[in-house]
């Protein structure tokens, strides 16, 4: 038991989790400390960018083999199937309606990118290998989850809703354009790519991603401040349960598949991490009546926090133990 508890601390004491942690402290206490909209903006296309291009580039190394196939078949299924699970956990736990249940359990099933930046880096940190090919499962996992959700509410929501958002909305959105454009041109130029680019894309990396992080945790903490009176025992238990539940069915997939210690980490992480970013927005579309403040509270300040703060450590030690 002790060195259990002596891997997950040495999991947690990285720099990037303690940077998030002080994000949450400066909230917390109402210090003045910012990140300016126009950096953070930079930081987050940079972040994308950088773990895309890794991603290709470590792809266009490993080839595309059968693995490569049933990793992103397991994500796909995943983020279409964690929605109904989500659904009926929010349902049983709280008294939101159908309609706000639908656009929580959509944000569950979709990803958090920086979340599964920040499990790449810690990888990195603790010498543990992960194949490149995860960025691609990242980026199939970004949609399937808002179409789910929509079909949950066209099946359970209010009479006469219809629910929809064009297909080349979901497409189009920022993020996905950015992540997968940049896994593929790493696949493409491979070597002579990485060594024209490797002083941005992997040099600064951590660092960039540590004052991002603290940015984050800014962020999450002022949201928790300014919504804690939307939170309630429910739902702030639905936001610290759906994880470790998404990230069990992700480990039992993944174990079968055969997936390394690497590869299974970052599968849980993302089944674990929720949407923040891409399905609000696609919320906002598809579902404009519900309540916006309960599902990106508790994505990002729930859920978030809980993941990159004890999630991880948790999740790398299970993947260890199991694929190790």
């Amino acid at each position: 038991m002790t060195e259990i508890f002596q891997m997950l601390a040495s999991n947690i004491l990285v720099p990037t989790i303690l940077f998030f942690v002080l994000g949450l402290i400066a909230a917390f206490v109402k210090s003045d400390l910012s990140i300016p909209d126009g950096a953070a903006k930079f930081m987050s296309l940079y972040l994308l960018l950088a773990i895309g291009f890794k991603g290709g580039h470590s792809l266009g190394m490993h080839g595309i083999t059968a693995d490569v196939f049933a990793a992103i078949a397991a994500g796909v299924l995943l983020s279409f199937a964690l929605p109904f699970v989500a659904y009926l956990l929010v349902r049983g736990m709280t008294r939101l309606g159908p309609t706000d249940a639908a656009a929580v359990a959509g944000h569950y099933g979709s990803i958090s990118i920086v979340t599964f930046v920040a499990a790449s880096s810690l990888l990195e940190l603790r010498e543990i290998d992960a194949s490149g090919y995860m960025v691609a499962v990242a980026a199939a996992m970004e949609i399937p989850a808002i179409l789910s959700a929509l079909w949950i509410v066209s099946r359970y929501g209010q009479t006469g809703n219809n629910a929809k958002l064009p297909m080349h909305k979901l497409l189009a959105n920022g993020s996905v354009v950015l992540l997968a454009g940049a896994f593929v041109i790493g696949v493409l130029t491979q070597d002579k790519g990485m060594e024209m680019i490797a002083p941005f894309v992997v040099t600064p990396f951590t660092g960039i991603l540590c004052l991002f992080l603290l940015d984050m945790g800014l962020n999450a903490g002022r949201n928790l401040l300014e919504n804690r009176k939307v939170l309630n025992i429910g739902l702030f238990g639905f936001g610290v349960t759906m994880p470790l539940v998404s990230a069990a069915i992700a480990l039992a997939i993944g174990w079968m598949i055969g997936m390394a210690a690497g590869n299974l980490f970052l599968l849980m992480v993302l089944s674990a991490s929720a949407s923040y970013i891409a399905v609000p927005a696609a919320m906002r579309i598809a579902l404009p009546q519900a309540n916006s403040g309960v599902y990106l509270t508790l994505s990002l300040g729930v859920t978030f926090p809980f993941n990159i703060t004890i999630g991880l450590p948790l999740y790398l030690w299970l993947a260890s133990v199991i694929a190790g």
